[in-house]
């Protein structure tokens, strides 16, 4: 929840210090821009700033732990960071909050966009006023910004597909979609479904659009059940907003059954809360993908302050465990690591869902 206590992990204490450490290392190289600089380095130092963090809602436990990483982050990192906006899943809204950020006259923004293609109006207004901008969470489909940071998406359908086609071998499973305005929507959507096409043809797959809303997610799933009883797996493409209506909706009908006993259904989700691990230590869910909301606030900083000082990069592999890739529109992306949690891994210390107090 917002408020709560966060401890940074170790792992990201290490990185965060190779990080600085690297910075440290081109300032005394006196290096100055080059756009062809190597990924997570490059550029000449230059004078900082506020920057304005742009949350896309609140009301998930993801985003609550994000917001929470923020100011930390932005403290190791050397970042004066505003307090955070939220947009409250109004992608009109998050325009205006980008335009009232930039009226206070900020040096930088980091956003999680909430609609791919609509929140291009508002870094066409940060390019005009020559505010870098870093992409948290949702890749824009127009407009500059400096670097996206986020998980490769289509991994996260990939991997859903994959545990349930080893778990379920044949029959109805349901994959609970986010908003299909945004491109994490799609994505993951169309990974999963592609994937149970090709390589498990005998599962059929129902689908739920969602739009990363509990309540939606909650009454279509009831209705579907309804109808669909025999229901064997369940992918949530969205932990934070689907796992308690999922939970809930299961146990009302009396099919929240235990992993291992006669009439579980599997369930993938998506997100690494603290609750889908508590969730899988019960045998309610069996997996889920752990979403780095620690490294999206660690990295939305860090490239920030890269572009404040005019630094660039290019596609490759960096020095945190990731890689850059350029998407089909021409923007960079660091694909942060994104591991898939089950009951062997669930209380390993690195994953960020567990340094949640």
């Amino acid at each position: 929840m917002v408020g709560r206590t966060v401890r940074i992990s170790p792992r990201a204490v290490r990185v965060t210090a190779a990080a600085l450490g690297a910075a440290l290392l081109l300032a005394a190289c006196g290096s100055t821009k080059d756009t062809g600089a190597s990924p997570g380095s490059g550029g000449k130092d230059g004078e900082g700033g506020r920057v304005g963090v742009i949350l896309p809602l609140l009301t998930s436990p993801f985003w609550q732990s994000y917001n929470d990483y923020v100011p930390k982050m932005a403290k190791s990192q050397g970042v004066d960071a505003l307090k955070t906006v939220n947009s409250n899943s109004d992608s009109s809204q998050q325009i205006t909050d980008i335009n009232n950020q930039l009226n206070q006259g900020v040096a930088g923004l980091v956003v999680a966009p909430l609609d791919s293609a609509a929140v291009s109006a508002g870094l066409d207004q940060a390019e005009r006023k020559g505010v870098p901008v870093v992409a948290v969470d949702v890749a824009p489909e127009e407009g500059k910004v400096a670097m996206v940071v986020r998980a490769n998406n289509v991994a996260y359908g990939q991997k859903a597909c994959a545990f349930l086609g080893g778990q379920v071998k044949s029959g109805k499973v349901v994959q609970v979609m986010g908003d299909l305005a945004s491109v994490n929507g799609r994505e993951r959507s169309e990974a999963f479904r592609s994937c149970v096409k090709k390589k498990y043809p005998d599962l059929k797959v129902l689908e739920i659009p969602a739009k990363w809303e509990s309540d939606t997610a909650a009454s279509k799933l009831d209705t579907l059940l309804n109808a669909n009883p025999d229901i064997k797996g369940i992918y949530l493409q969205a932990g934070g907003v689907y796992l308690a209506p999922t939970l809930q909706t299961l146990k009302s009908k009396g099919m929240l059954k235990k992993a291992g006993t006669k009439g579980h259904i599997s369930i993938v989700s998506n997100d690494g809360i603290p609750q889908e691990f508590d969730a899988i230590r019960k045998g309610q869910i069996d997996v889920t993908v752990s979403q780095p909301a620690d490294a999206y606030a660690e990295y939305g900083m860090h490239y920030i302050k890269a572009a404040m000082a005019g630094k660039t990069f290019k596609p490759g592999p960096t020095d945190h465990g990731s890689k850059i890739v350029k998407l089909p529109n021409g923007l960079l992306e660091d694909q942060l690591p994104a591991p898939l949690v089950t009951r062997k891994n669930v209380d390993d210390s690195d994953l960020w869902g567990n340094t949640v107090e």
